[in-house]
């Protein structure tokens, strides 16, 4: 049991929905609660089924489907966010602007890349090689439930407190966007070093 609260919390680490929110302020803002909270839901079962499969098939997908090295996928993956991160420093959460637009196409754009990541992935991966296949599935769909929910309770106190304490809200947007990038960052260069001492491990 012990090992499943390790590989849920390494889970809930990278999915981290007080970090999450602020990627998504500007939805977070547009929708209302009965909209965001249908777009959530869409957005967390995409998310449990990519996590499942990558958790059930694990390195297999990269070997037999796309041919390629695990260690190849963290080190572009790594990249990506990497470049992410200092968007994100630079520009805030205007960053993704792919999460613009109508709300019936939100789902999948916040289910990758906000959700679904190159560290979401990996650690899909590095639990279906600790767990057999339903506990990996287990620990993948309680993630994601527990991310969806604290998401929906913070746009319920987002809703409550934004036309009290508008300046409140935007000052936790501004530090949490600075912890946001740093997390970020930090994450694209372990993902970067994991795949490349693996990589040079074959030779």
């Amino acid at each position: 049991m012990s090992e499943l609260i390790k590989s849920l919390f390494l889970f809930l680490v990278l999915l981290n929905p007080f970090l999450v929110i602020v990627y998504l302020v500007d939805v977070v803002e547009k929708l209302d609660r009965r909209i965001f909270t249908r777009v959530m839901i869409r957005a967390g079962l995409i998310a449990g089924a990519v996590f499942c499969a990558f958790a059930v098939l694990g390195d297999a997908v990269f070997s037999e489907i796309i041919r390629a090295d695990f260690a190849s996928f963290q080190i572009f993956g790594g990249v990506i966010f990497l470049l992410i991160g200092l968007q994100f420093v630079f520009r805030g959460p205007q960053a993704i602007e792919i999460l613009r637009g109508e709300s019936e196409h939100l789902s999948g754009a916040i289910a990758m890349p906000v959700l679904i990541g190159p560290g979401t992935i990996s650690v899909s991966v590095i639990v279906g090689q600790r767990h057999d296949i339903l506990a990996s599935c287990l620990v993948s769909v309680l993630a994601v439930l527990t991310t969806v929910a604290v998401m929906l309770i913070l746009k319920r106190i987002h809703d409550y407190v934004r036309p009290r304490r508008e300046r409140l809200i935007e000052r936790y947007i501004e530090i949490a966007g600075r912890v946001t990038a740093l997390f970020v960052g930090t994450v694209s260069v372990e993902m970067i070093m994991r795949g490349l001492q693996a990589w040079a491990g074959k030779f």
